[in-house]
């Protein structure tokens, strides 16, 4: 099956409320001097989770954004208007002569607009958080590959789109991490998670499989039980950057969880414990989807299998993200909140789902699954008897 470097953050456009970090969060704050803490962005995905998790410590926030997504979130926190592109508009000019202990960069996807943020607040700033993507690296290929694999080079520094099939996506991504670096040497911390999942997670990618078990019936699942999967709970990372923030770490991180192995089928039993439905999962392998069209990992969302030049995709090292205080909370959790925000979506937007196999194409691939299973089955041998 063909890999897909979609590895993107997709920004919700849902209630912040969903967002509420809950008992399974952040213990009580300990005492930590108070840090000015300004986001580039803080109204998608995870922008929302690190304001939350950053008052929870007692920190002051202030987000630059365009104010086009979710303008009303956060009444109460400081907002500049402008733009990451300092050509455009007013550009960065609400963030000149201000100061603040760390910057939480969410929104950065080009080279050429994180150097100009960089560029403009390394006086002002002592840690700029950069958050990448594990599609910064050359290939998927090495499983348990750390920090140190090769990363991607980008050919041609004037690139300002993903591509196509978004192949731009993790050599720009990887630019923008020397950007940073570039602007404030030893001053940055470059947080490459994998898939961010998690209530207010509107790409529906890893939303796509509880939600499909709790419809019941029959489910087709690709590849194998055993076939890995890496995850991170959006609240995780955010409480983890905050920390980081806390302590001044920086460095290169691979966030990634959860905390034990993982896989496709431990996955879908623990939508099975939380769900309580008694879904019938097909096992379908990846190599009769691919042959029917199915690649990538919109339709079959954050799967991939573990061969050929995808086999090390779900099998990153976290250790150096864990020893810097990385922590996770219980799978269960995040597939139950991750579930009831679907839930909570108005229906017009449930029955719009933006990943994952329409039923009727699932249906369809069940069908054309067990006619190759008949048609596999040998043909028993004739018995006659001899004249």
């Amino acid at each position: 099956m063909k890999t897909s470097r979609r590895k993107f953050l997709v920004y919700s456009a849902t209630g912040a409320s969903l967002l509420a970090l809950g008992p399974e969060s952040l213990a009580a704050p300990k005492k930590v001097a108070k840090k000015r803490i300004l986001i580039l962005g803080g109204t998608g995905f995870l922008g929302p989770a690190v304001v939350e998790a950053a008052r929870v410590r007692g920190h002051s926030l202030t987000l630059f954004n365009r104010g086009k997504t979710r303008p009303e979130l956060f009444p109460d926190v400081e907002k500049l208007r402008g733009d990451r592109d300092p050509d455009k508009d007013e550009g960065l000019k609400a963030l000149k002569g201000r100061k603040w202990d760390a910057v939480v960069d969410t929104s950065g996807y080009y080279p050429r607009m994180v150097k100009a943020s960089a560029a403009l607040l390394a006086p002002n700033v002592k840690q700029y958080v950069f958050i990448s993507s594990v599609s910064a690296y050359a290939s998927d290929k090495t499983p348990g590959e750390d920090e140190r694999g090769p990363t991607a080079t980008l050919a041609d520094p004037n690139v300002e789109t993903m591509g196509k099939d978004y192949e731009f996506y993790g050599v720009l991504k990887r630019a923008c991490e020397e950007a940073a670096e570039a602007a404030l040497p030893g001053r940055v911390a470059n947080i490459r998670p994998g898939y961010i999942v998690g209530p207010d997670d509107r790409s529906d990618r890893f939303t796509y499989w509880p939600v499909r078990f709790d419809e019941g019936g029959e489910m087709l699942a690709p590849g194998t039980p055993k076939d890995p999967l890496q995850i991170i709970d959006v609240r995780d990372l955010a409480e983890w950057l905050v920390l980081l923030i806390e302590g001044q770490v920086n460095g290169v991180f691979n966030a990634v969880g959860p905390a034990e192995a993982w896989s496709m089928g431990a996955m879908l039993d623990t939508c099975r414990k939380v769900t309580g439905k008694d879904t019938k999962v097909t096992w379908v392998p990846a190599e009769f989807l691919e042959k029917q069209g199915e690649t990538g990992d919109v339709r079959l969302p954050i799967y991939m299998p573990p061969t050929g030049t995808s086999a090390g995709t779900h099998l990153r090292s976290n250790a150096k993200a864990v020893k810097a205080g990385l922590k996770f909370r219980p799978v269960d959790v995040t597939v139950r909140d991750t579930l009831a925000y679907f839930k909570g979506l108005p229906q017009e937007r449930r029955d719009k789902p933006r990943a994952g196999l329409p039923r009727e194409r699932e249906a369809e691939l069940l069908a054309l699954w067990r006619k190759a299973q008949e048609e596999a089955k040998p043909v028993p041998a004739a018995s006659g008897k001899g004249g």
